[in-house]
């Protein structure tokens, strides 16, 4: 990642419109007398009228004013944006029941149209999946703890039995009372090949591919999918999951090939948001762990943005391998450091 040192490597952050650039330093425009962010919407200046200064002070002692689109001076669209999200979320999770949209927009203080599109931008799911998942980690939790199916139905803020039966299914990825059970009688179907990082494991439910594991012992990856689903059904898969497996192992193998499989991902509402940051990094670039708590308004949560990619359970398809320490070092990858460096090799040669 760029550090925009020099002026070339601003003129053409300003030419992109890099949002990655704001913060990094600020440009004005002789012929106007303004001063902007790297991704301003405005008209791009022609270079012989550009500045560069490193912060709005700089800017505004050599006689330059705020631009009133990008509002330079200001906290940034985006920081507004990641407030006004955050807003909502806590409404969310200390809401008896699911707040209305109109609710929702109205704590974020956006209009419903402009909330939503907001919303779903910053997070990656809309504002009633993002309230569904919370609730389905209630439930979890409550199912967890030992208590009644019914007790754990109304602490996560259904108000009746058939609202929350009817969602169920999609919550847990089976009844309440085998979730409670450690998952007895769901089958989960699952195979192990091999890839040039060693042993690969794939399993789905009926809903989409529950894991991908690493490793180079084939039986310890198996033992670890027993120990997620205890009491599970585990179920070898056929010629046609297989097909599956040798998906998996070729994106793998080859980055640019793309990976777009259906997914049953179960995390809590904090995980779930870190594993929608990490899909939205593209292949061949990276992020810091403190750029993803920042990108979920969470710039104090580093650490937990750590314990959060340390449990992904979905190797390269959530691809925490491109979450890197802020010097650009690598560091805390579930299937090992080398794994980790050698899929970015093969990313950034994609």
């Amino acid at each position: 990642m760029t550090d925009y040192a020099t002026a070339d490597e601003r003129w053409q952050a300003v030419m992109r419109r890099d949002r990655s650039a704001d913060g990094h330093f600020y440009y004005s425009v002789a012929t106007t007398g303004v001063y902007c962010r790297p991704s301003c919407a405005a008209r791009r200046p022609l270079r012989a009228n550009v500045r560069f200064h490193r912060d709005p002070e700089a800017a505004e002692r050599a006689g330059f004013r705020p631009c009133q689109r990008c509002r330079p001076n200001g906290p940034g669209l985006e920081r507004a944006h990641a407030a006004a999200v955050a807003r909502a979320c806590r409404l969310i999770a200390t809401a008896e029941e699911l707040p209305s949209l109109a609710a929702l927009a109205e704590a974020a203080g956006l209009s419903r149209f402009h909330f939503h599109r907001v919303f779903k931008a910053m997070t990656g799911v809309t504002p009633r999946q993002y309230a569904s998942q919370h609730r389905a980690q209630r439930v979890r939790a409550g199912l967890r703890g030992g208590g009644t199916v019914t007790a754990a139905i109304y602490d996560a803020g259904f108000n009746s039995n058939g609202r929350f039966y009817a969602a169920a299914s999609d919550m847990l990825g089976m009844t309440p009372r085998r979730y409670r059970a450690g998952g007895p009688g769901a089958a989960i179907r699952f195979a192990v090949g091999q890839c040039s990082l060693g042993a690969i494991l794939v399993a789905a439910t009926e809903k989409g591919v529950a894991a991908i594991l690493l490793g180079d012992d084939p039986a310890k990856l198996v033992e670890e999918l027993q120990d997620r689903f205890p009491k599970a059904d585990l179920v070898g898969g056929d010629r046609a999951f297989e097909r599956l497996v040798a998906t998996v192992v070729g994106f793998v193998e080859t980055p640019a090939a793309g990976l777009d499989l259906p997914l049953d991902v179960r995390g809590t509402a904090f995980q779930q948001q870190v594993w929608q940051a990490l899909r939205r990094i593209p292949a061949g670039a990276t992020a810091t762990y403190g750029e993803i708590a920042r990108r979920i308004d969470r710039p104090e949560a580093v650490r937990a943005v750590g314990q959060a990619c340390a449990a992904n359970p979905l190797a390269v398809a959530i691809p925490c391998h491109r979450v890197v320490r802020h010097d650009g070092g690598l560091s805390g990858y579930r299937w090992g450091i080398e794994r980790k460096r050698e899929l970015l090799r093969r990313e950034a040669a994609s």
